[in-house]
């Protein structure tokens, strides 16, 4: 019954960092999951798959796994790419553009 704490990252399609600011703390599965032959589904028997934890720091996430002596893994988070360019969509239209129209 080994958790995992790391830093959740923001989704492909918001460009905020609003959910990645909170850590969670999920259980690794302790069984595979296996398809259900009725309907097709993926299930699982493992109850602890479903927890997943939030704390908005690292150090609370930690301090509760050792309080409630729950072995655990921290993940660094991934740094971001620094070379952001910010363009603003009036750059498409300069008559300075390297690659012009070209329809």
């Amino acid at each position: 019954m080994t958790a995992r704490i790391y830093r959740s990252s923001t989704s492909a399609t918001q460009s905020g960092p609003g959910p990645a600011k909170c850590w969670l703390l999920v259980f690794e599965p302790e069984a595979a999951r296996g398809i259900e032959p009725l309907m097709g589904w993926t299930s699982s028997s493992d109850m602890k798959a479903q927890i997943r934890l939030r704390f908005p720091t690292k150090e609370a996430a930690v301090c509760y796994a050792r309080r409630n002596e729950i072995p655990f893994e921290v993940e660094a988070p991934q740094p971001r790419a620094a070379t952001r360019r910010i363009v603003s969509y009036a750059d498409n239209f300069k008559t300075t553009r390297i690659g012009q129209w070209t329809h």
